[in-house]
């Protein structure tokens, strides 16, 4: 990964590609809430394969960890249906969160919020820990890449001046030498006075390390949507089927002509402080926009499809595939992300929407991406 010596240019592919920056970027972009009381819903109400949520009525076996709630586990309804004709639901019919299908997890404790900035600041001050964004890129790793290219930085989004086509992402992201957790955007930005806000530019490897530390792990792609659905069988987002309900904003979203202008109505133009937004039913902030989160499965299109017993029985507790493929970028390895960013809209990727999935390559953060954590009930 490098940068021309101007920092507004753009980076010519043959550079990116040259340090394997281009799968990185390319999959960050497709990956690119009162609280509500869980319910139920008729499989008739719920539409497109979903039938009614039910919780397994265990209770934990231990005092609420600080910063976590009790997600009961039960069996559900996994993935989601093609959103187009949905309002909000953008132009992605999504077919890789299909066939949906009935899942069963066990009851765990999860993070309420994301992992905030003075969280992860801790664990560094405790470990001396060194994330991948802090650490040069070596030369065993891209032969061939220049000295000069082998900086320490990571992705940033950086919005054009104007209108520019939706089918070139390099059109508002640029790799950005000094870019890390302390400073998310670069050398000139900082977390001071931000540390409510949710840590980011954390690659995969560092959502574990945090996790591990913490005495907790990242959560697999069924508990994280089983938690995020809140108790909701089938609904659109985490707190209904109404984007803006009585034309309240529920999430960190994109709102704005996309990327180039975002009028932040929902009162943040980037990432919020956690919690900013209602909670859901199993009193989850944030599980909907604002940043990314890390899951520990590999990422397959074709999960869901793998996961299916042809016997009709309830998957229980998927740990996810064995290995990662993504026909878009053979060879690159790649863990789900869930829940969308700030970013997220309905001209280019509605991934707010609760059954959807999103993917990155494991050695790449982004100013748009961080993590919770969760701990096993037993």
């Amino acid at each position: 990964m490098a940068v021309d010596d101007l920092p507004s240019r753009r980076f010519p592919w043959t550079i990116i590609a040259g340090l394997g920056a281009a799968a990185a970027v390319y999959a960050l972009l497709l990956l690119a809430s009162g609280s509500l009381r869980p319910r139920a819903r008729s499989p008739s109400s719920a539409g497109g394969g979903f039938e009614p949520t039910t919780t397994a009525g265990e209770s934990p076996r231990r005092p609420a960890p600080e910063g976590m709630v009790w997600i009961p586990g039960g069996e559900f309804s996994m993935g989601c249906d093609d959103p187009r004709r949905k309002p909000f639901g953008g132009g992605d019919p999504m077919p890789d969160a299909r066939p949906i299908h009935r899942v069963a997890v066990d009851g765990l404790w999860m993070d309420r919020t994301e992992v905030t900035n003075d969280q992860f600041a801790a664990f560094v001050a405790a470990t001396g820990y060194v994330t991948v964004a802090e650490t040069p890129p070596s030369a065993e790793d891209f032969p061939g890449a220049p000295p000069e290219n082998l900086v320490a930085g990571s992705i940033v989004f950086s919005p054009p001046e104007g209108p520019v086509p939706l089918d070139n992402h390099y059109s508002w992201w640029n790799y950005i030498p000094g870019a890390d957790w302390r400073h998310p955007t670069g050398p000139g930005s900082s977390i001071e006075g931000r540390g409510d806000d949710p840590v980011v530019q954390v690659a995969y490897a560092d959502a574990l390390a945090y996790a591990t530390w913490a005495g907790k792990r990242l959560p697999t792609e069924a508990e994280w949507e089983f938690a995020a659905r809140g108790g909701l069988a089938g609904a659109t987002y985490p707190w209904g089927d109404e984007f803006l309900p009585g034309g309240k904003a529920m999430a960190n979203t994109w709102q704005g002509r996309f990327p180039g202008e975002n009028t932040a109505e929902d009162g943040f133009p980037g990432a919020s402080p956690v919690a900013s937004f209602p909670a859901n039913g199993y009193g989850l902030h944030d599980i909907s926009g604002n940043v990314w989160e890390w899951c520990s499965d590999w990422y397959r299109p074709d999960s869901y499809a793998r996961d299916v017993r042809r016997d009709g029985q309830v998957v229980r507790n998927p740990q996810g595939p064995d290995t990662s493929h993504d026909p878009q970028e053979p060879g690159q390895a790649k863990r789900v992300l869930r829940g969308g960013s700030f970013m997220c809209t309905d001209q280019y990727c509605s991934r707010y929407i609760v059954g959807t999935r999103g993917k990155g390559e494991v050695s790449s953060g982004a100013n748009h991406i961080g993590f919770r954590c969760v701990l096993p009930g037993k």
